[in-house]
């Protein structure tokens, strides 16, 4: 009997140190909070620009910051004053510090995949080889969300999502009512676990986007659009939202297109972080 229960004793101890490994392997080992963002102080419930004078300038244009999943690099363009063209930057957390990853410019384009989801990809199933997409993300469950713009009609257009269902994709659904209202919707986020989406539109009687976002009810159907609040929307362009891996800030753009004494136009802009806090209360009781 005793050595059955000493048996048994081994067996829970041996399974538990697999399931133990197991769980440690799955898990993203993100760098410590300390420096999981270049050092920088960490924002609250008001936005702040995300490494003023490294990331974000004054002297330049720079896009929205966006992490790999382990959060070991991050990568924006940069634009304006010598740079003629935008100019892809790479960050690597490396030996417990960030420096600037040298990308070969015949590389860049097929390293920024890394970041962000191919439109090739989504291509090359037959489902959507017809159909218009002007831009797209995936769920770590292969669900696309995307969305088309006419240009040439004022910025018409609507998101749409399709499953990955048995190893083949649905037929396009288009997001309801309330998601597809405005114009310019675009640049949508889905939540790792799809609770919820984040996208940018001009709505009725706008002349600039808003950030919103729509929680999954609990029928699986999507709530209404919100918008995310005076404190990320302003007069200018906020748009490009995605939250962090670690799911602890949101991160976004804000700009606006600025007019020289000569009548000729320019854009000003740069990434913003916040707190993901607050965001999450705007969630609808049900």
């Amino acid at each position: 009997m005793k050595n059955t229960n000493l048996l048994i004793l081994v067996l829970f101890i041996s399974l538990n140190t697999v399931f133990a490994q197991e769980n440690k392997k799955n898990k993203l080992d993100f760098p410590a909070l300390k420096v999981r963002y270049m050092g920088q102080k960490l924002p609250g419930t008001s936005p702040k620009p995300f490494a003023p004078g490294i990331v974000a300038t004054e002297k330049y244009k720079e896009t929205v910051v966006t992490f790999l999943p382990d959060m070991t690099e991050f990568e924006f363009k940069r634009a304006g004053g010598k740079y003629k063209q935008p100019t892809l930057f790479v960050m690597q957390f490396k030996n417990n510090k960030w420096s600037r990853k040298s990308i070969l410019p015949a590389d860049r384009s097929k390293y920024q995949e890394r970041f962000h989801p191919a439109k090739s990809e989504m291509r090359s199933h037959e489902i959507f080889k017809n159909i218009p997409i002007t831009g797209l993300t995936v769920s770590p469950n292969g669900t696309y969300y995307f969305y088309h713009i006419d240009f040439q009609k004022g910025g018409i257009g609507h998101m749409s999502y399709s499953r990955l269902i048995n190893g083949n994709y649905e037929t396009p659904i288009k997001m309801n009512k309330s998601i597809n209202k405005g114009t310019y919707i675009a640049h949508p986020f889905i939540a790792p676990d799809e609770s919820y989406l984040m996208w940018d539109a001009e709505k009725e009687g706008a002349s600039t986007p808003d950030i919103f976002i729509s929680f999954r009810k609990k029928d699986g159907s999507w709530g209404a659009a919100i918008n995310m609040g005076d404190k990320i929307n302003t007069a200018a362009y906020e748009q490009r939202p995605r939250v962090t891996p670690d799911g602890k800030y949101l991160f976004f753009w804000r700009g606006d297109k600025k007019v020289r004494d000569d009548g000729s136009t320019y854009w000003e802009g740069n990434p913003y972080w916040v707190s993901i806090k607050n965001i999450m209360k705007l969630k609808p009781k049900e």
